[in-house]
């Protein structure tokens, strides 16, 4: 389906965090962060693993102690997905991880020190060529912020985050990202708005201490979806109170929703009614399950009847309509002359979207080395 709005880009700088590049019309990269113990190395790895099967680019993880560092260690050395290193109230470990392979560091403001311990780790990060996060957040500000403004308000807020921009600017660093994260919705959207114009750094986005899965996903996605359409974001993070491996799907779910970036299938699905011919929410629960290792973008329509599901099918990679006994079958829009008995439907869609991607990333790597041999062929 054509888009109506196309989403412009806030212009920032190119970081990286270890080989996934943030900023400067990079595609937005998809973090989550372990709930594991940091000292759990085998949970931990096991966990980064399935985030990473789930399309993660960047995985956080707290160090609170310097036992947790030497796990991090441990744990750096056993997984390629870049990590970024969770430092709160003391510096020093900070100084450690970066020794360990952290490929950034998150800092908050609110408890990292004084300007001599954030210069100490800016310096390691100089050292090492790693990126920082400067992380505010509306639960830990500055005790003399707290002070001025009573309570974590949009201007303590953006007071917490520019000085800190400030310090590592006359610190000659710029390979950091920012975040100004609340728990309110309005609070957060407008803290990014106003931050996004007054520096040109990355931000990452999110909505701190969202809630469980429902309540977290609904309100995550009105503050940052709504952020992501005015083109501000360079990275997001979904924080639910649920397994980790929910927040990238709903993390790529807004994206794909807005067009920005698409991952795995996106089901089209009616909420049904007395016309469905076939159990509609049971196929798109059953389909989502089986179907969650394909990561190529397609559009797939399951539509119980005829009254919406032809005009689905033509703009899906793969649709069916339901009729009697059996359904209409579409592919690329085409109305195919095969029909699906209904009693074997999740099946036979099973099959055919499985050997649709298939054919669909061969299609892609045969291009990619057609590109590469006709480069090839010019420099000759």
């Amino acid at each position: 389906m054509s888009n109506l709005t196309t989403v412009v880009r806030r212009k920032s700088k190119r970081i990286y965090v270890g080989s996934v590049p943030i900023g400067d019309a990079a595609p937005i990269a998809v973090q989550s962060m372990l709930n594991t113990r940091t000292t759990d190395i085998e949970n931990s790895v096991k966990q980064i693993n399935l985030l990473k099967d789930a399309g993660v680019d960047i995985v956080r993880i707290a160090v609170p102690t310097l036992a947790s560092a030497e796990a991090f260690k441990i744990i750096k050395k056993q997984v390629t997905v870049p990590l970024v290193a969770d430092i709160h109230f003391d510096y020093r470990i900070a100084l450690k991880v970066a020794e360990y392979g952290a490929d950034c560091l998150r800092i908050n403001p609110g408890n990292i020190g004084n300007i001599s311990r954030i210069n100490s780790v800016v310096s390691s990060a100089k050292d090492k060529n790693i990126s920082i996060r400067i992380g505010v957040n509306a639960g830990s500000l500055e005790r003399d912020l707290l002070k001025k403004y009573r309570e974590p308000t949009l201007d303590a807020l953006l007071e917490s985050a520019m000085r800190h921009i400030d310090i590592l600017d006359k610190l000659n660093f710029d390979q950091f990202k920012v975040s100004i994260k609340s728990s309110d919705v309005f609070l957060t959207i407008e803290a990014y708005r106003r931050l996004a114009v007054q520096t040109d750094q990355p931000l990452h986005l999110g909505l701190t201490e969202a809630g469980g899965f429902r309540n977290g996903t609904v309100k995550s996605a009105i503050a940052l979806g709504l952020l992501l359409q005015e083109g501000i974001g360079d990275t997001l993070r979904v924080s639910l109170a649920a397994d980790p491996v929910e927040e990238v799907k709903v993390a790529f779910d807004i994206l794909r929703s807005l067009h920005i970036r698409s991952r795995g299938i996106n089901f089209i699905a009616c909420p049904t009614c007395s016309r469905q011919e076939f159990d509609v929410i049971s196929t798109v629960n059953i389909l989502e399950k089986r179907l969650e290792d394909i990561s190529r973008p397609m559009d797939v329509s399951i539509i119980g009847c005829v009254v919406n599901g032809p005009g689905e099918a033509l703009v899906s990679t793969i649709g069916v309509a339901g009729g009697h006994n059996t359904s209409s079958y579409y592919e690329d829009g085409i109305r195919q002359k095969k029909r699906f008995d209904n009693k074997s439907l999740i099946d036979q869609l099973e099959v055919h979207i499985r050997a649709k991607a298939a054919l669909l990333d061969a299609q892609e790597k045969n291009i990619i080395l057609c590109n590469r041999i006709n480069k090839l062929k010019d420099r000759e």
